[in-house]
């Protein structure tokens, strides 16, 4: 929990000094194993200004970390590239390794080390803000003797800055 507090405390600091836009999400985790719990999902992001922009592309570095209902935390950080298309819409990926943490030995995922990829599709509000569905899978790439994975689909709200 300690962990989950500090990653959270990082983010936000992390945000209020040079934050293009902070993405808070809601949906549901689906893990492949059939043992394990699924459940609600929980995440916020921090993007920041991007380092490549083009007519329709643009790419930056960001962080991530989710959290489910049964506690179980992903705290990664990595690429993130949009592509708008029809004027207000995009499509948002991304590649985040990380840490994963899980609380129950049900939602093991094979190691703490975890990848976490994105891929969402969105629409730009008058006010800049965005709202987006998207897609999400952490996996450790098979750099561990199991590797389950876990799916989820969220929800999500960019609050641009």
């Amino acid at each position: 929990m300690r962990s989950f507090v500090l990653a959270l405390a990082v983010l936000f600091a992390a945000t209020s000094a040079h934050a293009q836009s902070v993405v808070f999400g809601a949906g549901y985790a689906d893990f492949s194993e059939s043992d394990a719990k699924d459940q609600a999902a929980f995440s916020v992001e921090y993007h920041h200004r991007p380092f490549y922009e083009a007519t329709r592309l643009s790419a930056t570095w960001g962080g991530a970390l989710t959290v489910d209902e049964a506690g179980d935390v992903h705290v990664g950080a990595g690429l993130i590239g949009t592509y708008t298309f029809a004027e207000r819409w995009f499509v948002e990926g991304s590649v985040m390794p990380g840490y994963f943490s899980e609380s129950e030995e049900l939602n093991d995922l094979g190691g703490s080390f975890q990848i976490r990829s994105l891929l969402g599709v969105g629409y730009t509000l008058n006010n800049g803000n965005k709202v987006s569905v998207a897609i999400t899978h952490k996996s450790n790439a098979s750099t561990q003797q199991e590797n389950p994975g876990v799916n989820s689909v969220l929800l999500r709200y960019h609050l641009a800055f």
